[in-house]
C-alpha cells in the first residue's frame, strides 16, 4: 500500500504531461506547412528579378498615367477662352507668347501654327492649315506612344516568366538524365518544377493588370484626341475667319 501510494505522484505527473506533449507534437505539421512570399520568389530562380523589376516598371507607370493622362492635360478652358480672344483682337504675337507658356497639346499646334503663319505672311490658309494637321498628328502620336511602354511591359512579362519556366524544365530534366535521380534527385526535380511553374505565374500576374491598365489608358489617349481635334478645329474656323477678313480689306 506505501508503495502505491509514493507512486501516485509520478503517475499523475505523467498523466499530466503526456497531453501537452500530444498537441505540441499535431501542430508541427500545420506550422510546416506555411511558405513565405520571400520562400516563393527564391524558389522562382534567377529570372525571378528581372520580373520584379518590371513589375515595379508598371506599378510606377501606372501611377505617372494615373497623374497625366486625364483631362485638361491636352485642352484646358482657360486657355481656349484666351485663345479665342486673342485670335479675335489679330493679337498673333501675345497668343505666341501665352502658347509658349502653356504646357498643353493644343497650345502646342497653336503655337506651330502660328509661327508659321507669322513667318509666312503671304502664305495661303490651306499651307497654314498643312503645317496645323502636322502637328496635330505628331501630337496624337506622341499621346499613344506615352501609354504603349505600359503594353510593352505587359507583354514582356509572360514571355520572360515562360523563359524561367523552360529554365526550370532544363533543370528538372537535366535531373532526371543524371545517375543519381533517385533520393535527393527527386528533391532537386520538385525544385527546378517549382521555379518553372512560379515564373509562369509572376509573368502572368505582372502581364494581365498591366493590358487591363493599358486598355483604360488607351480609351483615355482617344477621348484626349478627340478633344484636342475638336478645339484644334475650332481655333482654326476661327483664325480662317481672320484671314478672309484681311483678304476683303486687302481687296478693297
Amino acid at each position: 500500500m506505501r508503495t502505491s501510494l509514493s507512486a501516485l505522484p509520478a503517475i499523475l505527473l505523467a498523466t499530466v504531461t503526456h497531453p501537452a506533449v500530444a498537441p505540441a507534437q499535431e501542430a508541427t505539421p500545420a506550422a510546416s506547412g506555411t511558405v513565405a512570399l520571400s520562400d516563393i520568389l527564391e524558389q522562382g530562380g534567377v529570372m525571378i528579378y528581372p520580373l520584379v523589376a518590371l513589375s515595379i516598371v508598371a506599378i510606377g507607370l501606372i501611377i505617372y498615367y494615373f497623374l497625366t493622362v486625364r483631362q485638361g492635360t491636352t485642352v484646358s478652358g482657360r486657355f481656349m477662352q484666351t485663345a479665342e480672344s486673342l485670335i479675335r483682337e489679330g493679337d498673333y504675337t501675345g497668343l505666341l507668347s501665352v502658347c509658349s507658356q502653356t504646357d498643353e497639346a493644343v497650345a502646342s499646334i497653336t503655337q506651330k501654327t502660328l509661327d508659321f503663319a507669322t513667318k509666312n505672311p503671304t502664305a495661303s490658309f490651306a499651307e497654314v492649315r498643312e503645317v496645323t494637321e502636322s502637328e496635330g498628328t505628331r501630337q496624337a502620336s506622341l499621346l499613344n506612344a506615352r501609354i504603349s511602354y505600359l503594353a510593352d511591359v505587359g507583354a514582356i512579362a509572360p514571355m520572360v516568366g515562360l523563359l524561367g519556366t523552360v529554365i526550370g524544365m532544363i533543370k528538372s530534366f537535366n535531373d532526371i538524365a543524371s545517375p543519381s535521380f533517385a533520393g535527393a534527385g527527386q528533391i532537386h526535380l520538385a525544385g527546378g518544377v517549382s521555379e518553372a511553374l512560379i515564373t509562369t505565374a509572376a509573368g502572368l500576374v505582372i502581364g494581365i493588370p498591366a493590358l487591363i491598365f493599358y486598355s483604360i489608358f488607351r480609351g483615355r489617349v482617344q477621348r484626349l484626341i478627340a478633344e484636342m481635334e475638336a478645339a484644334t478645329t475650332q481655333l482654326m474656323a476661327m483664325l480662317a475667319a481672320q484671314y478672309k477678313r484681311a483678304a476683303a480689306k486687302n481687296s478693297s
